[in-house]
Protein backbone atom coordinates (compact mmCIF):
# COMPACT_ATOMS: atom_id res chain seq x y z
CA UNK A 1 0.00 0.00 0.00
CA UNK A 2 2.77 2.45 0.89
CA UNK A 3 4.62 2.04 -2.40
CA UNK A 4 1.36 2.24 -4.34
CA UNK A 5 0.42 5.48 -2.62
CA UNK A 6 3.88 6.90 -3.30
CA UNK A 7 3.64 6.00 -6.98
CA UNK A 8 0.25 7.67 -7.19
CA UNK A 9 1.52 10.78 -5.42
CA UNK A 10 4.55 10.92 -7.69
CA UNK A 11 2.57 10.59 -10.91
CA UNK A 12 -0.46 12.67 -9.97
CA UNK A 13 1.04 15.47 -7.85
CA UNK A 14 4.80 15.93 -8.06
CA UNK A 15 5.59 15.15 -11.69
CA UNK A 16 2.71 17.15 -13.25
CA UNK A 17 3.54 20.17 -11.11
CA UNK A 18 7.19 20.31 -12.15
CA UNK A 19 6.46 19.51 -15.78
CA UNK A 20 4.20 22.55 -15.74
CA UNK A 21 7.19 24.75 -14.89
CA UNK A 22 9.18 23.94 -18.03
CA UNK A 23 10.39 27.13 -19.71
CA UNK A 24 10.64 26.45 -23.43
CA UNK A 25 13.34 29.14 -23.58
CA UNK A 26 15.52 27.00 -21.33
CA UNK A 27 15.39 25.28 -17.96
CA UNK A 28 12.48 25.54 -15.53
CA UNK A 29 10.87 28.58 -13.97
CA UNK A 30 12.49 29.42 -10.65
CA UNK A 31 9.69 30.87 -8.56
CA UNK A 32 6.07 30.07 -7.69
CA UNK A 33 4.66 32.23 -4.93
CA UNK A 34 2.35 31.15 -2.15
CA UNK A 35 -0.43 32.58 -4.35
CA UNK A 36 0.57 29.97 -7.00
CA UNK A 37 1.59 32.66 -9.48
CA UNK A 38 4.62 31.74 -11.59
CA UNK A 39 7.26 34.45 -11.92
CA UNK A 40 8.62 33.80 -15.40
CA UNK A 41 11.40 36.36 -14.90
CA UNK A 42 12.63 35.07 -11.56
CA UNK A 43 16.18 33.91 -10.95
CA UNK A 44 16.84 30.28 -11.92
CA UNK A 45 18.94 28.72 -9.20
CA UNK A 46 21.50 26.24 -10.46
CA UNK A 47 20.92 23.98 -7.45
CA UNK A 48 17.24 23.93 -8.39
CA UNK A 49 18.07 23.06 -12.00
CA UNK A 50 20.44 20.27 -10.90
CA UNK A 51 17.82 18.83 -8.60
CA UNK A 52 15.21 18.94 -11.37
CA UNK A 53 17.66 17.16 -13.69
CA UNK A 54 18.27 14.52 -11.02
CA UNK A 55 14.53 14.19 -10.35
CA UNK A 56 13.40 13.62 -13.91
CA UNK A 57 16.32 11.27 -14.59
CA UNK A 58 15.26 9.08 -11.68
CA UNK A 59 11.57 9.40 -12.47
CA UNK A 60 12.35 8.02 -15.92
CA UNK A 61 14.36 5.13 -14.48
CA UNK A 62 11.49 4.27 -12.12
CA UNK A 63 8.53 4.75 -14.47
CA UNK A 64 10.14 4.20 -17.91
CA UNK A 65 8.05 6.92 -19.55
CA UNK A 66 9.95 8.55 -22.42
CA UNK A 67 8.61 12.03 -21.82
CA UNK A 68 10.33 12.04 -18.41
CA UNK A 69 13.69 11.51 -20.10
CA UNK A 70 12.87 14.48 -22.34
CA UNK A 71 12.08 16.51 -19.22
CA UNK A 72 15.51 15.57 -17.86
CA UNK A 73 17.20 16.41 -21.16
CA UNK A 74 15.62 19.87 -21.05
CA UNK A 75 17.34 20.52 -17.70
CA UNK A 76 20.58 18.97 -18.97
CA UNK A 77 20.68 21.27 -22.00
CA UNK A 78 20.14 24.31 -19.77
CA UNK A 79 22.98 23.21 -17.51
CA UNK A 80 25.35 22.69 -20.44
CA UNK A 81 24.46 25.91 -22.20
CA UNK A 82 24.05 28.30 -19.29
CA UNK A 83 25.03 27.02 -15.84
CA UNK A 84 28.59 25.87 -16.57
CA UNK A 85 31.21 28.62 -16.62
CA UNK A 86 33.06 28.15 -19.91
CA UNK A 87 35.98 30.35 -18.80
CA UNK A 88 36.79 29.34 -15.22
CA UNK A 89 34.94 26.07 -14.97
CA UNK A 90 32.35 25.01 -12.42
CA UNK A 91 28.68 25.74 -11.93
CA UNK A 92 27.41 29.24 -11.23
CA UNK A 93 25.16 29.82 -8.23
CA UNK A 94 22.23 31.20 -10.24
CA UNK A 95 21.12 32.42 -13.63
CA UNK A 96 18.82 35.20 -14.75
CA UNK A 97 15.57 34.09 -16.33
CA UNK A 98 17.14 34.42 -19.80
CA UNK A 99 20.11 32.19 -18.97
CA UNK A 100 22.72 34.86 -18.30
CA UNK A 101 24.74 34.59 -15.05
CA UNK A 102 23.04 36.22 -12.06
CA UNK A 103 25.32 35.18 -9.18
CA UNK A 104 28.74 33.87 -10.23
CA UNK A 105 29.63 32.44 -6.82
CA UNK A 106 31.13 28.96 -7.05
CA UNK A 107 30.06 26.85 -4.08
CA UNK A 108 31.22 23.32 -3.37
CA UNK A 109 27.66 22.32 -2.46
CA UNK A 110 26.46 23.51 -5.85
CA UNK A 111 29.21 21.69 -7.75
CA UNK A 112 28.32 18.51 -5.88
CA UNK A 113 24.66 18.68 -6.84
CA UNK A 114 25.60 19.02 -10.48
CA UNK A 115 27.78 15.89 -10.20
CA UNK A 116 24.87 14.07 -8.55
CA UNK A 117 22.46 15.10 -11.29
CA UNK A 118 24.81 14.42 -14.19
CA UNK A 119 25.67 10.94 -12.90
CA UNK A 120 21.98 10.06 -12.67
CA UNK A 121 21.27 11.57 -16.08
CA UNK A 122 24.07 9.48 -17.55
CA UNK A 123 22.52 6.37 -16.00
CA UNK A 124 19.13 7.26 -17.48
CA UNK A 125 20.23 8.45 -20.91
CA UNK A 126 23.61 6.74 -21.46
CA UNK A 127 24.88 10.06 -22.86
CA UNK A 128 28.64 9.91 -22.41
CA UNK A 129 28.84 13.70 -22.38
CA UNK A 130 26.96 13.78 -19.08
CA UNK A 131 29.45 11.42 -17.43
CA UNK A 132 32.36 13.43 -18.85
CA UNK A 133 30.92 16.63 -17.38
CA UNK A 134 30.33 14.90 -14.03
CA UNK A 135 33.95 13.80 -13.84
CA UNK A 136 35.12 17.25 -14.86
CA UNK A 137 33.26 18.78 -11.93
CA UNK A 138 34.47 16.02 -9.60
CA UNK A 139 38.07 16.82 -10.50
CA UNK A 140 37.39 20.53 -10.11
CA UNK A 141 36.03 19.98 -6.58
CA UNK A 142 39.10 17.98 -5.65
CA UNK A 143 41.51 20.53 -7.17
CA UNK A 144 39.86 23.82 -6.21
CA UNK A 145 37.57 23.19 -3.24
CA UNK A 146 39.66 21.25 -0.73
CA UNK A 147 42.32 21.74 1.89
CA UNK A 148 44.30 19.15 3.82
CA UNK A 149 41.35 18.50 6.16
CA UNK A 150 38.39 18.36 3.80
CA UNK A 151 36.05 20.43 1.68
CA UNK A 152 36.00 24.19 1.77
CA UNK A 153 32.79 25.99 0.92
CA UNK A 154 32.54 29.21 -1.07
CA UNK A 155 34.53 30.87 -3.85
CA UNK A 156 34.23 33.68 -6.34
CA UNK A 157 33.99 33.01 -10.05
CA UNK A 158 37.75 32.42 -10.36
CA UNK A 159 37.79 30.11 -7.32
CA UNK A 160 39.27 32.55 -4.84
CA UNK A 161 37.86 31.68 -1.41
CA UNK A 162 35.07 33.90 -0.04
CA UNK A 163 32.91 33.96 3.08
CA UNK A 164 30.44 31.10 3.25
CA UNK A 165 27.31 33.21 3.57
CA UNK A 166 25.14 30.88 1.47
CA UNK A 167 25.40 27.82 3.71
CA UNK A 168 25.96 29.51 7.06
CA UNK A 169 22.95 30.16 9.28
CA UNK A 170 21.94 30.77 12.86
CA UNK A 171 24.29 33.72 13.28
CA UNK A 172 27.58 31.96 12.51
CA UNK A 173 29.91 32.02 9.49
CA UNK A 174 31.20 28.49 8.94
CA UNK A 175 34.43 27.49 7.22
CA UNK A 176 33.19 23.93 6.84
CA UNK A 177 29.70 22.44 7.09
CA UNK A 178 28.20 19.01 7.62
CA UNK A 179 25.67 19.86 4.91
CA UNK A 180 28.23 20.37 2.15
CA UNK A 181 30.17 17.28 3.20
CA UNK A 182 26.97 15.21 3.12
CA UNK A 183 26.08 16.24 -0.39
CA UNK A 184 29.59 15.79 -1.73
CA UNK A 185 29.31 12.28 -0.32
CA UNK A 186 25.91 11.80 -1.93
CA UNK A 187 27.23 13.01 -5.29
CA UNK A 188 30.33 10.82 -5.17
CA UNK A 189 28.21 7.82 -4.16
CA UNK A 190 26.15 8.25 -7.31
CA UNK A 191 29.23 8.87 -9.46
CA UNK A 192 30.88 5.72 -8.09
CA UNK A 193 27.68 3.72 -8.59
CA UNK A 194 27.58 4.49 -12.30
CA UNK A 195 31.34 4.42 -12.98
CA UNK A 196 33.04 2.19 -10.37
CA UNK A 197 35.98 4.59 -10.53
CA UNK A 198 38.68 3.66 -8.00
CA UNK A 199 39.68 7.26 -7.22
CA UNK A 200 36.07 8.18 -6.43
CA UNK A 201 35.87 5.13 -4.16
CA UNK A 202 38.90 6.34 -2.23
CA UNK A 203 37.29 9.77 -1.76
CA UNK A 204 34.13 8.13 -0.42
CA UNK A 205 36.21 6.36 2.21
CA UNK A 206 37.90 9.61 3.21
CA UNK A 207 34.54 11.34 3.58
CA UNK A 208 33.17 8.48 5.68
CA UNK A 209 36.19 8.76 7.95
CA UNK A 210 35.51 12.48 8.34
CA UNK A 211 31.88 11.83 9.28
CA UNK A 212 32.89 9.26 11.86
CA UNK A 213 35.91 11.09 13.28
CA UNK A 214 35.02 14.80 12.96
CA UNK A 215 31.32 15.37 12.33
CA UNK A 216 29.65 12.79 14.55
CA UNK A 217 29.38 13.59 18.25
CA UNK A 218 29.32 10.19 20.02
CA UNK A 219 28.44 11.70 23.40
CA UNK A 220 25.30 13.40 22.09
CA UNK A 221 24.51 10.82 19.37
CA UNK A 222 24.16 13.55 16.78
CA UNK A 223 26.11 15.34 14.10
CA UNK A 224 27.60 18.77 14.60
CA UNK A 225 26.61 21.21 11.87
CA UNK A 226 28.91 24.23 11.53
CA UNK A 227 32.70 24.11 11.93
CA UNK A 228 35.86 26.18 11.76
CA UNK A 229 38.66 25.16 9.40
CA UNK A 230 39.94 22.49 11.78
CA UNK A 231 36.52 20.82 12.20
CA UNK A 232 35.81 22.35 15.60
CA UNK A 233 32.08 22.82 16.12
CA UNK A 234 31.10 26.48 16.42
CA UNK A 235 27.41 26.20 17.37
CA UNK A 236 25.26 24.04 19.65
CA UNK A 237 22.79 22.93 16.98
CA UNK A 238 20.99 19.63 16.45
CA UNK A 239 19.63 19.48 12.90
CA UNK A 240 17.01 16.76 13.08
CA UNK A 241 16.35 16.57 9.36
CA UNK A 242 20.01 16.33 8.43
CA UNK A 243 20.64 13.58 10.98
CA UNK A 244 17.88 11.31 9.69
CA UNK A 245 18.89 12.08 6.09
CA UNK A 246 22.55 11.34 6.84
CA UNK A 247 21.66 8.04 8.48
CA UNK A 248 20.11 6.55 5.37
CA UNK A 249 22.46 8.23 2.87
CA UNK A 250 25.50 6.82 4.67
CA UNK A 251 23.87 3.40 4.77
CA UNK A 252 23.22 3.60 1.05
CA UNK A 253 26.82 4.63 0.49
CA UNK A 254 28.00 1.66 2.55
CA UNK A 255 25.90 -0.66 0.44
CA UNK A 256 27.33 0.72 -2.81
CA UNK A 257 30.89 0.85 -1.44
CA UNK A 258 30.69 -2.79 -0.36
CA UNK A 259 33.53 -2.80 2.17
CA UNK A 260 32.90 -4.57 5.45
CA UNK A 261 35.44 -2.53 7.46
CA UNK A 262 33.52 0.66 6.70
CA UNK A 263 30.20 -0.99 7.42
CA UNK A 264 31.52 -2.00 10.85
CA UNK A 265 32.73 1.56 11.47
CA UNK A 266 29.74 3.55 10.17
CA UNK A 267 26.66 1.36 10.61
CA UNK A 268 26.52 1.67 14.43
CA UNK A 269 26.69 5.45 13.98
CA UNK A 270 23.75 5.52 11.57
CA UNK A 271 21.75 3.35 13.94
CA UNK A 272 22.46 5.77 16.78
CA UNK A 273 21.46 8.76 14.64
CA UNK A 274 18.14 7.11 13.76
CA UNK A 275 17.44 6.11 17.35
CA UNK A 276 18.20 9.58 18.69
CA UNK A 277 15.94 11.27 16.14
CA UNK A 278 13.11 8.89 16.98
CA UNK A 279 13.58 9.57 20.70
CA UNK A 280 14.17 13.33 20.50
CA UNK A 281 12.41 14.86 17.50
CA UNK A 282 9.51 12.60 16.51
CA UNK A 283 6.22 13.47 18.21
CA UNK A 284 4.10 10.61 16.89
CA UNK A 285 3.09 12.22 13.63
CA UNK A 286 5.88 14.43 12.26
CA UNK A 287 9.38 15.73 12.87
CA UNK A 288 10.43 19.07 14.34
CA UNK A 289 13.05 21.08 12.46
CA UNK A 290 16.03 21.56 14.77
CA UNK A 291 17.19 22.44 18.27
CA UNK A 292 19.55 25.37 18.81
CA UNK A 293 21.06 25.84 22.28
CA UNK A 294 18.25 23.79 23.79
CA UNK A 295 15.42 25.65 22.03
CA UNK A 296 13.39 23.53 19.61
CA UNK A 297 12.12 24.96 16.33
CA UNK A 298 8.77 23.19 16.02
CA UNK A 299 8.29 24.09 12.34
CA UNK A 300 7.53 21.22 10.02
CA UNK A 301 9.66 21.73 6.89
CA UNK A 302 8.85 19.96 3.63
CA UNK A 303 12.23 18.33 3.13
CA UNK A 304 12.58 17.21 6.74
CA UNK A 305 9.31 15.25 6.59
CA UNK A 306 10.29 13.57 3.31
CA UNK A 307 13.71 12.50 4.61
CA UNK A 308 12.13 11.25 7.83
CA UNK A 309 9.97 8.76 5.96
CA UNK A 310 12.99 7.31 4.17
CA UNK A 311 15.19 7.40 7.26
CA UNK A 312 12.77 5.49 9.46
CA UNK A 313 12.01 2.97 6.72
CA UNK A 314 15.75 2.46 6.33
CA UNK A 315 16.08 1.90 10.07
CA UNK A 316 13.32 -0.68 10.00
CA UNK A 317 14.82 -2.37 6.95
CA UNK A 318 18.13 -2.76 8.82
CA UNK A 319 16.43 -4.15 11.92
CA UNK A 320 12.86 -5.46 11.39
CA UNK A 321 12.43 -5.81 15.14
CA UNK A 322 12.23 -2.00 15.23
CA UNK A 323 8.58 -1.94 14.20
CA UNK A 324 8.26 1.49 15.80
CA UNK A 325 10.29 2.87 12.88
CA UNK A 326 7.88 1.42 10.34
CA UNK A 327 4.95 2.86 12.27
CA UNK A 328 6.70 6.23 12.48
CA UNK A 329 7.36 6.34 8.74
CA UNK A 330 3.71 5.57 8.04
CA UNK A 331 2.60 8.26 10.50
CA UNK A 332 4.80 10.90 8.89
CA UNK A 333 3.44 9.92 5.47
CA UNK A 334 -0.09 10.44 6.80
CA UNK A 335 0.96 13.88 8.07
CA UNK A 336 2.43 14.69 4.67
CA UNK A 337 -0.74 13.66 2.86
CA UNK A 338 -2.98 15.59 5.20
CA UNK A 339 -0.98 18.73 5.91
CA UNK A 340 2.27 19.06 3.92
CA UNK A 341 0.66 18.52 0.53
CA UNK A 342 -1.00 21.67 -0.74
CA UNK A 343 -4.40 20.51 -1.97
CA UNK A 344 -5.06 23.65 -3.99
CA UNK A 345 -5.33 22.84 -7.68
CA UNK A 346 -2.04 23.34 -9.49
CA UNK A 347 0.15 23.21 -6.40
CA UNK A 348 2.52 20.71 -4.82
CA UNK A 349 3.87 20.81 -1.19
CA UNK A 350 3.94 23.68 1.24
CA UNK A 351 7.39 24.92 2.21
CA UNK A 352 6.55 24.97 5.92
CA UNK A 353 3.66 24.23 8.28
CA UNK A 354 3.45 24.47 12.05
CA UNK A 355 3.38 21.39 14.25
CA UNK A 356 -0.41 21.21 13.89
CA UNK A 357 -0.24 21.40 10.11
CA UNK A 358 -1.24 25.01 9.50
CA UNK A 359 0.68 26.34 6.48
CA UNK A 360 3.09 29.23 6.80
CA UNK A 361 1.44 31.68 4.43
CA UNK A 362 3.79 33.69 2.29
CA UNK A 363 6.45 30.99 1.88
CA UNK A 364 6.81 30.20 -1.83
CA UNK A 365 5.94 26.86 -3.38
CA UNK A 366 9.04 27.06 -5.59
CA UNK A 367 12.24 29.03 -4.99
CA UNK A 368 15.95 28.29 -5.49
CA UNK A 369 15.93 25.68 -2.68
CA UNK A 370 12.35 24.37 -2.93
CA UNK A 371 12.49 21.55 -5.41
CA UNK A 372 11.29 18.00 -6.26
CA UNK A 373 14.46 16.40 -4.92
CA UNK A 374 13.45 15.48 -1.36
CA UNK A 375 9.80 14.57 -1.85
CA UNK A 376 10.49 12.96 -5.22
CA UNK A 377 13.31 10.91 -3.70
CA UNK A 378 11.03 9.79 -0.89
CA UNK A 379 8.71 8.30 -3.51
CA UNK A 380 11.59 6.72 -5.44
CA UNK A 381 13.11 5.14 -2.35
CA UNK A 382 9.86 3.62 -1.11
CA UNK A 383 9.07 2.22 -4.56
CA UNK A 384 12.57 0.78 -4.94
CA UNK A 385 12.66 -0.72 -1.47
CA UNK A 386 9.18 -2.25 -1.79
CA UNK A 387 10.65 -5.09 -3.84
CA UNK A 388 12.65 -6.26 -0.84
CA UNK A 389 10.36 -5.42 2.10
CA UNK A 390 6.77 -6.66 1.97
CA UNK A 391 5.57 -4.01 4.42
CA UNK A 392 6.55 -1.22 2.00
CA UNK A 393 4.49 -2.62 -0.88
Amino acid sequence: MLAGEMRKHLTEVIIPFWEGLKDEAGGYYGWVGYDLKVDEKAVKGCILNSRILWFFSNAYMILKEERLLEDAKHAFEFMKKCCIDKEYGGIYWSMKYDGEPEDTTKHTYNQAFAVYALASYYDASKEEEALKLAFGLYRLIEEKCTDELGYKESFDRAFRETENDKLSENGVMADKTMNTLLHVFEAYTELFRVSKDAAVKDKLKQIMDTFADKVYNPKLHRQEVFFDRQWNSILDLHSYGHDIETAWLLDRGLEILGEESYREKLSPMTEELTAMIYKTAFDGHSLANECEKGVVDESRIWWVQAETVVGFLNGYQKDPSKTEYLDAAKSVWEFIKEYMTDKREGSEWFWKVDRWGHPMEGKPIVEPWKCPYHNGRMCFEVIRRSGNVAEFA
